[in-house]
């Protein structure tokens, strides 16, 4: 007899969770506006970006990385927006 095997059973593939694509959107966003909006932008990348780097440890989510980099791109977007308002 044939051992078949179906893949029925297989999980899903891991998403990327809604706050660490929200968090890359939000930092990308920060350095199209001005410097107030900004500014507020890339403090809601930093938030989300932290809260996805949570999420991203449970099973079959992904976005550990993504998370990361918003934060990163968050820090320079205030970094930015701050100068901006200086100068």
């Amino acid at each position: 007899m044939a051992n078949t095997l179906t893949r029925s059973d297989k999980s899903a593939a891991p998403a990327y969770s809604l706050p660490s694509i929200l968090a890359i959107i939000a930092a990308i966003g920060s350095f199209a506006v001005g410097a107030g909006f900004g500014l507020l932008l890339a403090i809601v990348a930093i938030g989300l970006g932290v809260i996805g780097m949570v999420i991203a440890f449970l099973p079959g989510v992904r976005g550990g990385i993504l998370s990361t980099v918003s934060i990163l791109l968050g820090l320079i977007g205030i970094i930015g927006a701050i100068l901006r308002i200086i100068f």
